[in-house]
């Protein structure tokens, strides 16, 4: 007999060789239906496994992140079975599931695969999900594998880099493929598949490697999920970031000035003041103070705090000087130059904890095929915060800072979120520096301050930052698509790299504990997220023009302005459109500028020195006077933007 332990805390009793779903009908009918994977002591198994040990078993369900990774990798293998019942000669490569969906790499040889292809990949691997074939694991010799695959040198490659008694393959229906594991029952789960695109991508990422053709699908167990899925991509290509910031004059791109450096126009950079200013006023109440740093920095100093030999490949070339063997590097990061400003003094332990923080630009090369929009980007601004504090003052330090974060997110508007702890993967110490007591303090802490603030979180093994463990907000946006938004990390290796000490009560030099902190994360991809979680419908603080002033006719032109300026000592932004257009074509644009409000201007407003209002979205709120519109403008930022 074996113990096995379920998620609950239980332990239950069962035969050698029993399997998840043995134990998931133990448990109910009803959940042995809807089981479609499972994890045992921590390793994806088949559901039809058999467990031979005591252990801790998972099981999962369409519902739940992995059971959809499973679902999708299956959905992966009957891609490829269809690929290569359609086109014989294609060479199949690899095929995960990604985080919406799967993908497969294909060299087609000379055909090409294009979207008039799709419905009949589409249709194939509906005839075979209907056969409700079996995944099956087996174990195979090395040399068995590479004769199987001796006409594909993508799969030689593979297996000649996996070691002998490690290589197992899955079957199902007429088809076989190299697998670790990790599938649903039977393909008669997929009930519905689209293929959502084809693009080109290099051979396991690398430029100078054959380049293949990637077809991306997606897959669910009703046809209804899928519709609904279609549904958001729609709702989604509306917000798209690059749509909206384009229509709304925000920002634009350059192939002169270069692929991956946004150009902000006067409203976008209206826009990013704002938001600088907004966290200014939130620092400055918390103790912050601002520093400014240049654009490059000596090699050294990224040497110096490792960042060269972890990034340097990720960098720009070194500019070099007509000083012989000097060379500096375009700025990657903000944190090794703020070590250096607070070396600049001597501190004593009465001083700290000290913050400084920076709207400071960085630079990182990005392969052109990586960049999206302003989510990706080669050039972008950290809203960077370091603070330097005593171990005993880090408990209290991250918690404010987590205050700071959810401040943020409140007036912005984001309300689903969770958090994560990231860790270091103890199975792979050389991706971290630092002592391994420290790393442990550092995590620790972290986990108690999320704790301590009742925050809903969870641990993410692997995650952390080379130099320290971190808090990261997981952010749902009006879609429900996660990013990750918003850091804090504790840090107890730089200093030691930096040498950067203070003097304790004993009188003696000690090491601070440096806390890395950016809200926003980078200005760039936060006003790109912003902009899709809201669709340019920001919160009315944060709008470039608050109000569009609409006349009748050019004879209220003199009303109109005189408006204008009645609004600006309210401190409310607007514009007036005194265009020779009818009063229809001029609502219908400021409708799709998504201005906050319309100002209705004609002979009764005049007469009677008001105005009539209409909101964004066609609600009437008829005529009134500035004032008591004032007063509605204020009202609403009141309850948006609360005080820190």
């Amino acid at each position: 007999m074996i113990q096995i332990t379920l998620p609950d805390g239980s332990v239950k009793e069962f035969e050698k060789n029993s399997t998840p779903i043995d134990v998931a009908k133990s448990i109910s009918e009803g959940l042995a239906r809807n089981v479609i994977s499972a994890s045992f002591n921590g390793t994806t198994v088949e559901t039809v496994t058999p467990l031979t040990t005591d252990g801790a078993l998972v099981l999962y369900t369409w519902r739940d992140d992995e059971g959809k990774q499973a679902f999708w990798h299956s959905s992966a293998h009957v891609l490829a079975q269809a690929l290569e019942e359609l086109y014989p000669e294609a060479k199949l490569t690899i095929g995960p599931a990604i985080e919406n969906g799967f993908y497969y790499d294909v060299d087609f040889g000379e055909h090409s695969v294009s979207e008039k292809d799709f419905k009949s990949i589409e249709t194939k691997m509906l005839e075979i999900a209907r056969g409700k074939h079996d995944f099956k694991m087996r174990a195979v010799t090395k040399a068995d594998a590479l004769d199987l695959y001796k006409d594909n040198a993508f799969k030689t490659e593979l297996i000649e880099n996996l070691e002998d008694g490690t290589i197992t393959f899955c079957d199902h229906s007429t088809f076989t493929d190299l697998c670790r594991g990790g599938h649903i029952p039977n393909t008669g789960i997929i009930k519905a598949v689209k293929v959502m695109s084809a693009a080109g991508a290099y051979w396991r990422g690398d430029e100078n490697k054959p380049q293949l053709t990637r077809i991306y699908g997606v897959s669910f167990p009703k046809q209804k999920e899928l519709t609904e899925y279609l549904q958001l991509l729609e709702e989604a290509k509306k917000r798209d970031h690059r749509k909206l910031g384009k229509e709304l004059e925000l920002f634009t791109f350059s192939q002169k000035v270069g692929q991956g450096l946004p150009l902000w126009l006067p409203k976008g950079a209206a826009l990013r003041e704002r938001l600088e200013n907004f966290l200014k006023a939130a620092q400055k109440k918390a103790g912050y103070e601002m520093v400014v740093t240049p654009h490059i920095g000596q090699k050294e100093l990224y040497v110096t705090s490792g960042h060269y030999a972890k990034y340097g490949e990720d960098s720009f070339q070194p500019i070099t000087t007509p000083k012989e063997d000097e060379e500096f590097l375009l700025k990657p990061m903000n944190c090794p130059h703020h070590c250096e400003v607070y070396n600049n003094f001597q501190w004593s332990y009465k001083d700290l904890p000290v913050r400084y923080a920076e709207f400071g630009t960085v630079y990182r090369y990005e392969q052109s095929g990586e960049l999206h929009g302003l989510t990706r980007v080669r050039g972008f601004t950290q809203d960077d915060a370091h603070l330097f504090c005593t171990p005993e003052q880090l408990d209290e330090e991250f918690k404010n800072v987590i205050d700071l974060v959810l401040y943020v997110f409140g007036s912005l508007g984001f309300e689903n979120f969770t958090a994560q702890v990231s860790v270091r993967d103890p199975e792979n110490p050389d991706k971290y520096i630092g002592d391994v007591a420290n790393w442990e303090k550092a995590e620790q802490a972290i986990i108690n301050a999320a704790e301590d603030k009742g925050l809903d979180y969870v641990i993410e093994t692997g995650e952390a930052a080379f130099y320290g463990p971190k808090l990261d907000f997981m952010v749902k946006d009006a879609l429900g698509r996660r990013w990750q938004l918003g850091t804090i990390q504790v840090d107890y290796n730089l200093p030691e790299r930096f040498e950067l000490t203070y003097k304790g009560s004993d009188n003696e030099l000690h090491r601070p504990v440096m806390i890395h902190r950016a809200p926003f994360g980078s200005m760039e991809r936060f006003v790109a997220l912003l902009l899709e979680h809201t669709g340019g419908n920001f919160p009315l603080w944060l709008m470039p023009v608050q109000a569009k002033i609409l006349s009748l006719s050019e004879k209220y032109e003199i009303y109109s302005e005189k408006v204008l300026n009645l609004l600006e000592n309210h401190e409310i932004r607007a514009l007036v459109d005194h265009r020779n257009e009818t009063i229809g074509k001029k609502i219908r644009e400021a409708e799709m500028q998504k201005h906050p409000y319309m100002l209705i201007i004609g002979e009764q407003e005049e007469k009677e020195g008001k105005i009539t209002v209409r909101k964004h979205g066609g609600e009437d709120l008829g005529m009134i006077s500035i004032e008591a519109f004032a007063d509605i403008i204020k009202e609403d930022i009141r309850k948006t933007l609360k005080s820190f």
